[in-house]
């Protein structure tokens, strides 16, 4: 079976925002002003049922290391109608008055502008006198040491359950710039009519949409989600047919993955609502015809009532398996430079993808190359990307961390044909040396998950970073001019954009739904 993706569109933060919040360290708050933020999701629960449970979401305006993190939870605004507890840290929680949990972490917290989840997970549940249409505020409380508190109100409401399961998984093969076809289908277990639903797409970037349809939304031609608004009977099965293209630039051999997530209509509500508080977009509107859902069976029973309280059968997954050989080229980039004795110089360094595959580790969660950087001589690296460390025999230095002969680099774990990722170095000239040689190396080996090893022109993987050049040397690396600016519609300028690389690994397809969950007993 398909492991559950840890990173998808509406699944969790994306990996691009998590290595620059792990490339810097935490700031004391007495460095800068830093404000905290709190969000917990709007949750609706359905009356009868055992509640369901979430955890907040903890933000700072910068990285930090916190001391004495509160979180408090007040439900009174729904008094005798739902009840809270927080029972995975009994040692840390305690229940001052009814209807309020307040909880305080005793050990150093890190926290940073990506967010971070993990603590306090926080179960709500009807009571016998909670109704269907009753509705109130939850109001979230988080605080630390030296810092003022912040304050969330979630909206928790009171509905119907049904229980939405997602169809069978299927495996397809194909070719790139082949197209294929994948049933969509969904089962009202419950004895409710469904009043609509909502399946979130979590594709590969590789499965492209064949049809804009007007009650979908796209980024490109990625599917993000789609609504529908049949009423779906207890005990039936619905369903459409949904045609999807390999793009030509997927990598091949290799296999790619789809899945589908079914929501209510009510739970995606509460989730377009955490989308909004972030600034996260839901892609465009399809301008196509409308896709629909049709029943297709029906048993004479259905089970009892639930609301999707165990959220596995919601999903249904694709695998396929890509055929024929497509790989890619990686070429080097380097600079020429020039400068007097203490002048401080910019070097941007990094790689392109010539293609003609598009390589995607975004399921993996790493890097799709390794790049070195020697430093060349005479200068020193005086502004080093939060995103590589000095490289010293088998062991790392700190990341961003200045004054090192030689540093590794870690890029995105998305590699588009025909974009750049570059990282940009701020050089001192401390001897004028004429054509001082140093180097940036991509595909290089390394004892980690991802990399890329099978590029089809190896002679480019490496180019020069000269600095005062007497003659043409070529020190561009690869035929780069590095006079040219940078170009491509995402192209990532890694180098300190730690808000740019969380774009990408929150919007444009990456946005992911659950955060990094850092924090350990």
């Amino acid at each position: 079976m398909l492991k559950h993706p840890t990173r998808r569109w509406l699944a969790g933060i994306g990996l691009a925002g998590a290595l620059v919040a792990a490339a810097a360290a935490p700031a004391s708050a007495t460095e800068t002003e830093i404000t905290l933020d709190v969000y917990f999701d709007n949750i609706t629960l359905a009356a009868g049922s055992a509640g369901k449970a979430d955890l907040p979401y903890l933000y700072s305006s910068e990285p930090v290391t916190l001391h004495d993190l509160t979180v408090q939870y007040d439900i009174s605004d729904l008094a005798g109608k739902v009840e809270i507890s927080s029972e995975q840290w009994p040692d840390q929680c305690t229940t001052p008055k009814p209807d309020v949990v307040h909880c305080v972490r005793p050990l150093p917290t890190d926290t940073d502008p990506d967010g971070q989840t993990g603590l306090y997970k926080l179960t709500l549940a009807p009571t016998d006198a909670a109704t269907k249409g009753d509705e109130g505020v939850l109001k979230v409380s988080f605080s630390a040491q030296g810092f003022s508190p912040v304050t969330h109100e979630a909206t928790v409401r009171i509905g119907t359950g049904v229980d939405l399961v997602a169809g069978a998984e299927h495996e397809f093969s194909a070719a790139p710039g082949e197209t294929f076809t994948a049933p969509l289908t969904v089962t009202n277990m419950g004895e409710d009519t469904a009043d609509g639903a909502v399946t979130v797409f979590d594709h590969d970037y590789s499965i492209r949409a064949d049809q804009h349809y007007s009650n979908c939304n796209y980024d490109g031609d990625q599917m993000l989600f789609c609504r529908f608004d049949e009423q779906l009977a207890p005990g039936a099965t619905y369903g459409s047919n949904l045609t999807y293209q390999l793009g030509a630039d997927t990598y091949a051999p290799s296999t790619e993955t789809g899945g589908v997530h079914w929501r209510t209509t009510a739970e995606f509500e509460d989730y377009e609502a955490y989308l909004s508080d972030r600034g996260i977009t839901l892609g465009e509107p399809g301008t196509g015809g409308k896709l629909t859902l049709t029943e297709q069976s029906r048993v004479q029973s259905a089970r009892e009532p639930q609301t999707d309280t165990d959220p596995s059968n919601n999903w249904s997954y694709m695998s396929i398996s890509v055929t024929g050989e497509n790989s890619t080229d990686l070429e080097a980039i380097g600079a020429e430079l020039s400068g007097e004795k203490d002048a401080e110089i910019l070097a941007s360094i990094g790689f392109r993808n010539n293609g003609p595959a598009t390589l995607d580790y975004s399921r993996l969660g790493s890097s799709v190359t390794y790049l070195n950087v020697d430093v060349p001589q005479g200068t020193t690296a005086v502004g080093v990307p939060d995103l590589c460390s000095p490289l010293l025999g088998d062991d790392f230095g700190g990341r961003g961390e200045p004054g090192a002969a030689k540093y590794r680099c870690y890029p995105s774990p998305f590699s588009k044909v025909g974009e750049e990722q570059t990282f940009d170095f701020t050089l001192r000239i401390d001897e004028v040396i004429a054509d001082a040689a140093g180097a940036v190396q991509v595909n290089v080996p390394c004892q980690c998950d991802g990399g890329f090893y099978d590029d089809i022109k190896p002679a480019n993987d490496e180019a020069a970073i000269l600095v005062n050049a007497t003659g043409d040397t070529g020190g561009g690396g690869g035929g780069a001019d590095p006079s040219l600016p940078i170009t491509g519609d995402s192209t990532l300028r890694v180098a300190g954009l730690g808000g740019l690389l969380l774009a990408i690994g929150a919007a444009g397809f990456l946005i992911a739904r659950r955060r990094r969950n850092s924090f350990v007993a």
